[in-house]
């Protein structure tokens, strides 16, 4: 019995000892590289666009006031609605000055009849003192009381303009075409022409002024490129409107070089550009930016926004280098071309910058790179983004 139990441990024990594996090899077993989107490094010519802050202004503004005093009996617009030019607004009480218009209608036709007597009795007496009938002292006051009836009738006929004008000014009218807004008095309403009594607010939108500030060594620059040769005026140079989502609007801006005038305080000057706004998205008093082609950048190198992270300390890019292994590596950013960087200095045509599979990498390991699709890859680690500052204007990033 020793012995049979004796061999059956030694039999388990080989039995046990066959079914363990051969330690591994060295490296055998390691996951692959893991793949990283990059982006190959070259040259092109790039325009350089500056993106400024702005409000929007109307082209055209007028304040409707009262010019004449009186009860408003009633309003005849829609408020918030476009009106035309001479498009009836309000009416005023106008009782008082249809009065006044009749009164002076009597006082002109009083006038109108005694310069009618005046005029046959100067006429009746010149051949008369030609013929020394009377005296010269009656036939000159006869030509006085003339001349003076025709005065009369001159004062009363103004006297009946000015109530003519002032009974139209009871019927409130556009004064320009635009969008008109809220009404600021009501039926019932006393209205002065003491006071100007303000009535609403008319303004035109299309097109709209977009007012911009720059700084006057960037202005300076920006006639400078357009006086050169083969470049386009400064007057026609074509700006981009950015609203407030990112989007862009489709029509494209003029930029205008009348109202330029620098602030003492900040050295800044005030642009102004001219957009088109035929669907009225551009309001009075939005904020937007403007972005607009200051210059070209012969051998500039575009990375997508994603592959740069910026810093207090400055930008950098990880690039592939040896072995596969990502490195750091510092850039100077001149501005932005849409949704890409322009840099100027810091890397060489030919060279692979990482662009996505930032959460893939492993310190010190190698990665394998295939080409940036362009899609919306993976943000930078979290040890390089925690310095990243937001994306600024590209007049800024030059600066």
């Amino acid at each position: 019995m020793p012995t049979l139990m004796a061999t059956l441990l030694v039999l388990a024990l080989t039995a046990c000892g066959g079914e363990q594996k051969a330690p591994a090899g060295p490296g055998a077993g390691a996951p692959p590289p893991p793949e990283v989107g990059v982006v190959t490094v070259t040259t092109q010519p790039v325009p350089l666009t500056t993106e400024l802050p702005g409000r929007v202004e109307a082209s055209r503004v007028a304040q409707v006031r009262a010019r004449v005093t009186g009860i408003v009996h009633k309003r005849l617009f829609r408020e918030g609605s476009d009106v035309k030019a001479g498009q009836v607004l309000f009416q005023i009480d106008a009782a008082p000055y249809q009065a006044a218009v009749d009164s002076a209608k009597a006082a002109l036709a009083k006038a109108q009849a005694n310069t009618v007597q005046a005029t046959a009795q100067a006429t009746r007496f010149k051949p008369l003192r030609a013929a020394n009938a009377i005296s010269e002292q009656d036939y000159v006051n006869a030509q006085a009381a003339q001349a003076q009836a025709e005065a009369d009738v001159a004062a009363a006929g103004a006297a009946l303009r000015t109530a003519q004008l002032n009974l139209g000014y009871a019927t409130v009218t556009a004064p320009i075409s635009g969008r008109i807004g809220r009404a600021l008095v009501t039926e019932g309403a006393l209205v002065s022409q003491v006071e100007a009594t303000q009535l609403a607010l008319i303004q035109q939108i299309d097109p709209v002024y977009v007012n911009s500030t720059q700084a006057v060594a960037d202005v300076d620059r920006l006639r400078q490129s357009a006086s050169v040769p083969g470049k386009a005026a400064a007057d026609s140079a074509p700006v981009r409107i950015v609203l407030d989502d990112g989007s862009e609007l489709p029509q494209r801006g003029r930029l205008l070089f009348s109202d330029l005038t620098v602030d003492p305080t900040s050295a800044q000057v005030t642009l102004r550009t001219e957009v088109a706004n035929p669907q009225a998205r551009l309001l009075p008093g939005m904020y937007v930016r403007t972005r607009l082609v200051q210059g070209q950048i012969t051998g500039a190198m575009l990375l997508p926004q994603q592959a740069v992270t910026r810093g207090p300390q400055g930008d950098t890019v990880l690039v592939v280098g040896e072995g596969g292994k990502p490195a750091p590596r510092p850039v100077k950013i001149g501005g932005a071309a849409g949704s890409q960087w322009i840099v100027l200095e810091g890397l060489k045509p030919g060279e692979q910058v990482i662009a996505e599979g930032f959460q893939k990498m492993r310190p010190g390991s190698p990665v394998n790179p295939v080409p940036f699709a362009g899609g919306m890859g993976a943000q930078p680690p979290a040890s390089a983004a925690s310095g990243a500052m937001p994306s600024v204007p590209a007049s800024a990033a030059s600066r």
